[in-house]
């Protein structure tokens, strides 16, 4: 049995900016093809994708990365890990508890004596991308005995490190619960990294990582909305207070709806140490956002107080950081909209000023110019055309047709574990 050669390295975030060293991606499978216009919306889909196109832009995003810094990917790692005959028990009955195939002890029994039978590849592919009943009618909702994990790909989401640990998110959706068992798994015994779980704490506190960033040492920015909860920022606050004399969290609330502002990532975003980009209506409270609270909450010799800040600006500013905003979809305010949409604000950074995103957002990519940034296009780059190396601020810009329609972004796929 062939065991892939993957050498854990540390994991540290302490921010949003330093130079990144390691992060965890998954490539898109055939999960993505596993829905319908019936179950997109229960897949947290806005549209069903087209795979070869997703494969494209996926393949130039991902080589940009490749071209940056070291890449670990979800199946490589879980692969090695089912090699191991106590992980592989414990992935397949969680995974079989997880989507009520136990109950039928029978049949239970049988699909797990079937996928413990498998090989560490092909267990790894039917963990990610499901499994097909045999005797599918062609036409009832349960086509698949083991559930595919349609936004795996979206790697930031079900787990974030948090400094030295990693946080195992509590999912506020039910499809997308089963993928924090793949990520503590590897981080428990890839990684062998401490964990952190607003679950275990209070099973109602919920957290995602496209709400959490790891803004410096000592200050989490955290979006509160439909992903992340108040229990869940609770969490983090106790935890923080019983461990810092000094901490802080700049919240900001999210409208619960439409589903563009499920997560801080997507109207808010770190370009560098003193750059960020950010939604409009979210800094001036309008629209959508007006009444929406901006909440500081400083920790002080284990005593948690709160204070409401303007926004998430001034919040910065009180704190000592001078941020100057550069806005998603530039001036014109229709044009902010639909570039926020398909994830406009949506920026992962490799370093302090140099970033990727979507190309399809065009006013964007024109505002991030005019704030000194050079276009480099995802295909020299990929090539070698074009050395990153040689800029100190740049926008590396990928193409995005079919990516955005599953809602997120560069900062969405991804997931840092090691920066400077």
């Amino acid at each position: 049995m062939e065991t892939k050669n993957i050498t854990p390295c540390k994991v540290n975030v302490a921010s949003e900016t330093g130079r990144l060293r390691a992060v965890l991606l998954s490539r898109p499978g055939i999960e993505v093809e596993r829905m319908t216009p019936l179950n997109a919306a229960q897949a947290l889909y806005s549209d069903i994708l087209d795979k070869p196109t997703v494969d494209k832009e996926y393949g130039l995003f991902s080589g940009i990365l490749e071209r940056w810094t070291q890449v670990y990917y979800v199946r490589d790692i879980l692969e090695v890990l089912l090699n191991d005959e106590e992980v592989r028990r414990h992935l397949v009955l969680d995974s079989l508890r997880h989507d009520r195939r136990t109950s039928q002890m029978n049949n239970g029994e049988e699909l797990f004596e079937r996928l413990m039978s498998l090989s560490p590849s092909d267990l790894a592919r039917v963990l990610i991308e499901g499994l097909e009943r045999e005797n599918w009618d062609g036409f009832s909702d349960d086509r698949y005995l083991l559930k595919p994990l349609y936004n795996l790909f979206f790697t930031r989401d079900a787990s974030s490190t948090v400094y030295n640990r990693v946080l195992i998110n509590s999912m506020s959706f039910e499809v997308r619960e089963r993928e924090t068992l793949i990520y503590e798994a590897i981080f428990r015994h890839f990684f062998g990294v401490e964990l952190l779980n607003a679950s275990q704490w209070n099973p109602l506190a919920h957290t995602e990582g496209g709400d959490v960033h790891i803004a410096a040492p000592d200050l989490l920015c955290i979006g509160e909305g439909i992903r992340t909860n108040s229990k869940g920022i609770d969490y983090l606050a106790q935890t923080f207070a019983r461990e810092r004399d000094h901490f802080n969290i700049l919240v900001q609330e999210l409208p619960y709806e439409p589903e563009s502002f499920i997560h801080l990532d997507m109207v808010f975003t770190f370009l560098g140490k003193h750059q960020c980009m950010a939604f409009e209506p979210m800094l001036k409270k309008q629209g959508l956002f007006a009444g929406k609270a901006t909440t500081l909450i400083s920790i002080d010799g284990g005593k948690v107080t709160y204070h409401e800040v303007p926004n998430i600006l001034e919040g910065l500013k009180k704190l000592g950081w001078e941020m100057e905003p550069v806005i998603c979809g530039g001036s014109d305010s229709w044009m902010q909209l639909r570039e926020q949409w398909h994830s406009g604000a949506n920026f992962f950074s490799l370093g302090d000023g140099k970033i990727i995103g979507y190309r399809r957002n065009t006013r964007t990519i024109d505002a991030l110019d005019r704030a000194g940034f050079a276009v480099l296009n995802a295909e020299d780059i990929v090539s070698g055309k074009v050395d990153m190396t040689k800029y100190d601020k740049f926008v590396g810009a990928f193409p995005g047709s079919e990516l955005p329609r599953a809602g997120g972004g560069a900062r969405c796929m991804t997931m840092p574990i090691l920066r400077d």
